[in-house]
């Protein structure tokens, strides 16, 4: 895995692709989460130190889906130039910025960055060519610097223009920030280094959205446990009550053959056994624990109740390998968090103790910041989408690109 630590940056300049998709807040436009930026400060400072400059390429929400009432893109909510004055503060330097990511502009500010200097260019999904991986538009973003680097691994999935094609006009001049070889490196111990016990804790709303990485897991691991609104397809899928629950009635026979296949190998899985039920999904609901083999018509499971809660958090402490994709209930509000926070405590104390715990990113990457919990894991990651297709087993466009 060549990273920047095999490159001496003196004198040149650094195309580095960012994942600075972070959240803001609609009303201020302010960060509400800058983790994403901060994990990329010590690749940026690297290529500083050497002698090297930085030109920073990212994409920011998805504004040719959500454009205005007149067809046109909402420029001032999708604009990069709303983080800027945070990624200048982590640097602790004033970094330049282009209004464009291509053009005669983008060029010459990035033909004029002196060593030691960042240019952050415009929102890169401002272009349709960007998401469609086209050839000639990452061509053009390839002249803005000498020396390519990926260290977007959110994006690692994405066989796009500046995640992946852009790699081909670097065939000797292209290397792994930090974040990706960190990423990969931890992805790697669990999925094929794990000590044992190794337990997949799994949640989220549907089945189909894990179906990939559930087949995969019960090659791998001891014990599977399955929170979130996915687990009532698989309480229905056996003949129990799920009132007005979430299910998805085309898995049920997925569900089956999933249970059965883990059955087969020898793999425990985890079901709740009870959940907090809701008459209404909101946080003024009545609500109440419930026994899962019969929940009455009208009512929701909307997170696991508190004897699922003791059990899974009974098998996560004795794990010698934790990977955590997806939540056990609908932990923003807070009178449906106790089974998420319940099972992260479970996993920073396994962590204390010896354990290697891998946080999967999207949901459960929050769930670990709310309950204050990210520096008593192992790693949680910035990739919730590529670090899942990453543990189905498929190649991911950003890292080939690298490698090949």
């Amino acid at each position: 895995m060549r990273t920047v630590d095999d490159l001496n940056f003196a004198g040149k300049k650094a195309l580095v692709r960012v994942d600075f998709n972070v959240p803001l807040d609609k009303k201020t436009m302010e960060i509400t989460d800058d983790a994403r930026i901060k994990a990329t400060i010590p690749t940026l400072k690297k290529i500083l130190n050497d002698g090297g400059a930085c030109i920073l390429m990212s994409h920011l929400g998805r504004p040719l889906k959500k454009l205005k009432d007149d067809g046109s893109i909402d420029v001032e909510k999708n604009s990069l130039k709303n983080i800027l004055a945070t990624v200048s503060e982590l640097l602790g330097m004033q970094v330049k910025f282009a209004v464009d990511c291509i053009g005669d502009e983008a060029k010459q500010m990035a033909a004029a960055l002196k060593p030691g200097e960042v240019l952050l260019l415009e929102n890169l999904r401002f272009y349709k060519e960007e998401e469609k991986g086209d050839e000639a538009f990452a061509e053009k973003l390839s002249k803005l610097g000498d020396v390519y680097v990926n260290d977007a691994f959110g994006t690692a999935h994405r066989a796009h223009a500046s995640t992946s094609v852009i790699a081909k006009f670097f065939p000797d001049a292209k290397c792994f920030g930090y974040v990706m070889a960190k990423e990969i490196a931890n992805a790697n111990k669990v999925i094929k280094h794990a000590e044992r016990p190794f337990t997949a804790i799994t949640g989220g709303a549907k089945v189909s959205d894990k179906l990939l990485i559930l087949e995969n897991l019960i090659d791998k691991v001891d014990n599977l446990i399955i929170g979130g609104g996915m687990a009532y397809t698989f309480l229905k899928a056996q003949g129990y009550e799920i009132g007005s629950s979430l299910c998805e009635d085309d898995r049920l026979d997925l569900c089956l053959s999933l249970l059965k296949k883990a059955e087969q190998k020898g793999v425990k899985i985890l079901l709740p056994e009870d959940s907090i039920v809701a008459d209404a999904f909101s946080t003024d609901a009545n609500f109440k624990p419930c026994d899962n083999k019969h929940i009455e018509k009208g009512w929701m499971g909307l997170d696991i109740g508190p004897k699922a809660s003791i059990a899974f958090a009974d098998v996560i402490k004795h794990s010698k390998t934790i990977l955590w994709n997806g939540p056990m209930g609908v932990f923003e509000m807070s009178n449906f968090e106790n089974g998420t926070k319940t099972a992260a405590l479970a996993v920073a104390e396994a962590t204390k103790n010896g354990a290697f715990s891998l946080i999967g990113g999207g949901d459960s990457a929050a769930a670990v910041a709310k309950f204050g919990l990210e520096d008593s894991v192992s790693y949680v990651s910035t990739g919730g989408g590529a670090l899942l297709e990453y543990f189905e087993g498929k190649t991911l466009p950003g890292i080939a690109a690298i490698n090949e």
